[in-house]
């Protein structure tokens, strides 16, 4: 199997898992508000990633641990906008403006870094954006004229991830994820935890089993194993491919809901997980992103 295969499985893994840890999150905010929920959880991951990657930290270049922390911070801005955004929009909204961002790593890539994307993988984001219009989006519809504050502050949180993505597939291929990973995730907390008095001043976390199963599970499964999945697979595939696999995030999650709680797809919300699917086999099958000639070789040489 080669590399570039393993990572995109392996990619698609860690999308299942935080697809399928939908519902843990879902029953644990019931003991928590989401932001000290948040916090908590990055916390106690940063902590386990600094046991388990000490050595490795001891030698940390300079460069790495910028990176890592532009990374962190982008994800936390991720992470703070599609919360605050979901105080004045609809959880259905949101999950589409986020999906948006798959859309957005193609174009950013074009305008910020000179890349040339190509028909295949541009039909391929197309289809998976109107593939996540249908699967999140009520029937009645969704217009321009319809955004307000939260679905602004939940566009914001699109840029962010979309930055994030295409900043921690830069860094992964000029440094160690072993040095990555943990200064993002750590970077992260430290500012959600500076955060919480601004954004959250009635915050609170109740440590009930559910609670600490939920903490377990998010942390150590969904935020250590799949962001040290994705830091080292972001090194053999492009960004935009990344983006595409994350797209199917939504579809894992109806999927769990489904065999889990008993929750049904209608015929709309199976059109659009269908649309993902397609677009995601497009740009894995025909896609790519073209990078400017030398400027890779350049980077992995600085490495």
């Amino acid at each position: 199997m080669s590399r570039s295969l393993k990572a995109h499985l392996l990619l698609l893994f860690a999308t299942f898992v935080w697809g399928a840890t939908f519902i843990v999150i879902k029953s644990a905010l019931t003991d928590a508000t989401p932001l000290v929920f948040n916090a908590v959880r990055m916390v106690f991951a940063a902590l386990v990633l600094c046991i388990i990657f000490f050595r490795q930290l001891r030698h940390m270049p300079i460069g790495a641990l910028r990176a890592g922390i532009e990374v962190g911070t982008l994800m936390w801005l991720g992470y703070e906008f599609q919360t605050a955004g979901l105080l004045y929009t609809s959880a259905s909204k949101s999950a589409f403006l986020t999906g948006v961002s798959v859309v957005l790593v193609p174009l950013l890539l074009a305008v910020f870094w000179r890349r040339h994307v190509n028909r295949y993988t541009l039909g391929g984001v197309t289809a998976a954006c109107f593939g996540l219009y249908l699967l999140c989006v009520p029937a009645r519809g969704f217009s321009l004229s319809a955004l307000n504050r939260g679905d602004m502050l939940t566009l914001a949180c699109a840029v962010a991830f979309a930055f994030q993505i295409i900043v921690l597939g830069r860094s992964a291929q000029r440094f160690e994820f072993a040095h990555l990973v943990p200064v993002e995730i750590a970077a992260c907390a430290a500012w959600m935890l500076i955060s919480i008095p601004i954004a959250d001043r009635r915050g609170f976390i109740r440590f009930t089993p559910a609670m600490i199963w939920a903490l377990a599970v998010t942390a150590l499964v969904g935020t250590v194993g799949c962001f040290i999945i994705q830091a080292w697979a972001q090194r053999f595939t492009p960004p935009t491919h990344t983006a595409l696999i994350f797209s199917l995030e939504p579809v894992f999650a109806g999927l769990t809901s489904y065999v889990v709680l008993g929750e049904r797809l209608g015929l709309r919300a199976i059109l659009g997980a269908a649309l993902i699917l397609a677009g995601v086999l497009a740009s894995e099958l025909l896609g790519h992103v073209q990078e400017p000639k030398g400027e890779l070789q350049d980077e992995l040489g600085e490495a």
